[in-house]
């Protein structure tokens, strides 16, 4: 699909979701919304909690996700020993989560969060075979179908207000109702994703109410740090001035790449980014624009160093390397971990969102990072672009219902193909050799609202160049999701 098509159909389909009335809170937007079932909602009912002014609150969700893949025609697959190619084979896959969110004020501008998780999975050929555009944004690299419970989240948050405009701020996870000066700024220390404060976008972003696919949980060629489940520990700051924001974090990244153990020699190896944030009005509907940047220095592999290893010396492949390696068998390719040492990896971004009716928003990111490094953290990207729609049921009389249309895109630098097309691996794709294309989905999907703090959705993915190989694919991909909020 050209992008000009895909951006046309999506404007035509363009869509919204609920919480586009939560689009100016600096926070995670509530569960609580009008009209659902929420514990701190009921207490308030009963004249037991302070929904206006909390000093504490809590919040859960469930959700399941199943994913099916039909066959498709493959050219190759796993060639010469090289282990990461998706199957051609029908496979199924799901994912089960649980969080609950603890929230508690403390001092004055103190607040103090916990998040315990609980995740059961199983992906479609081990994670594997797939770049930038995942099909089931919950899947975790390391991930089993037994559950697994950790901490999210811990978080101190610190506000200092300077002044400006006051606005109520609505109860929810990760966020205590009061009110915020429009001028402010916020200290937050601690575990978290970087994705809860870098990078958030009201019709992209909030996967267990929209789209499933990854590639619009942000930007794809975004290889923020984190642990393998997406989690890190660092320190950020935020000013706010009125309509404009400036962030900057810095935080830990994994000692090996897409592993789980955290490097906490933050002096030395560590993820930073910064992002400038406006919000504007364009004919009486809210919109913003944000520019993120990013400097990791990690211990990573460049894809020419490893090819240099390797064409110098042939004997260090694939399968000899005794350091962290992906376990390829494929004795005659280069292989990164013969390359890894402190490297920098840098990219830059954009991300937009602008509301076009009451029931209609529209969203576009778009990254460009260097792609001489490996994939540390995130997916297997270099650059990448998503945009889309969606639209909230009112105009066939279902208010709560929620359609969705959005397309992604993702490429990989020159030196990354060039190591793939020798054999070569990352964390996440390489068939034994590559006939490069950009990867390519199309992710389609209808949340039905079913009852009160229940939703089902529907979700169909067209994925083109599956790993950035037209050897292989398209690859089709159905998708169910029940989701709970309490």
């Amino acid at each position: 699909m050209k992008i000009s098509k895909a951006l046309l159909f999506c404007t035509v389909l363009s869509t919204m979701t609920a919480q586009a009335e939560n689009a100016d809170s600096p926070e995670l937007p509530a569960l609580n919304n009008e009209g659902e079932f929420s514990l701190m909602g009921a207490l308030s009912d009963l004249g037991w909690h302070d929904l206006q002014d909390e000093r504490w609150n809590v919040y859960s969700q469930a959700t399941y996700i199943s994913s099916f893949k039909q066959a498709f025609p493959a050219a190759y697959t796993n060639l010469n020993g090289t282990p990461n190619s998706l199957s051609p084979d029908a496979e199924r896959s799901f994912t089960a989560t649980f969080t609950s969110y603890l929230g508690l004020k403390a001092w004055t501008g103190a607040e103090f969060y916990a998040a315990p998780e609980m995740i059961s999975e199983l992906p479609l050929s081990g994670l594997k075979g797939i770049g930038g555009s995942i099909q089931n944004f919950e899947l975790q690299k390391n991930g089993t179908e037994h559950s697994t419970w950790y901490l999210s989240r811990a978080i101190y948050r610190q506000t200092v207000s300077l002044g400006g405009t006051a606005s109520e701020v609505s109860s929810g996870p990760m966020q205590l109702a009061g009110t915020v000066d429009s001028r402010r700024f916020v200290f937050t220390a601690g575990t978290f994703s970087i994705l809860d404060i870098f990078d958030k976008n009201t019709y992209a972003g909030d996967l267990r109410q929209q789209f499933l696919n990854m590639a619009f949980l942000t930007n794809a060629a975004y290889d923020f740090a984190a642990d393998a489940r997406g989690y890190t520990t660092g320190l950020v700051g935020e000013y706010y001035f009125d309509n404009w924001a400036f962030r900057f974090g810095r935080i830990a990244g994994p000692k090996n790449p897409n592993d789980l153990p955290l490097n906490f020699y933050m002096l030395k190896y560590y993820g930073d980014q910064a992002e400038l944030e406006h919000k504007h009005v364009i004919k009486g509907q809210p919109g913003a624009v944000k520019l993120l940047g990013f400097r990791n220095r990690e211990n990573m592999g460049r894809f020419s160093d490893a090819i240099s290893a390797f064409q110098a010396d042939p004997a260090k492949n694939a399968t000899t390397c005794t350091g962290f390696n992906y376990g390829s068998d494929n004795s005659g390719a280069p292989d990164l971990c013969w390359a890894r040492k402190p490297n920098v990896k840098m990219g830059i971004g954009i991300n937009m969102e602008q509301k076009i009716t009451e029931d209609i928003g529209l969203f576009f990111r778009g990254m460009y990072s260097d792609g001489k490094t490996e994939v540390f953290s995130y997916t297997s990207s270099d650059q990448s672009i998503s945009f889309g729609a969606l639209m909230k049921g009112f105009r066939w009389g279902r208010e709560n219902d929620v359609l969705g249309l959005g397309y992604a895109q993702s490429w990989i630098s020159k030196d990354h193909v060039a190591y793939l097309n020798l054999g070569g691996i990352d964390g996440f794709i390489g068939d034994g050799k590559i006939n490069y294309r950009p990867e390519q989905v199309v992710d389609i999907f209808y949340k039905w609202h079913v009852v009160k703090s229940a939703w089902l959705s529907f979700d169909y993915q067209h994925l083109a160049n599956p790993a950035y190989n037209a050897d292989r694919g398209p690859v089709d991909i159905y998708g169910a999701r029940v989701h709970f909020e309490f």
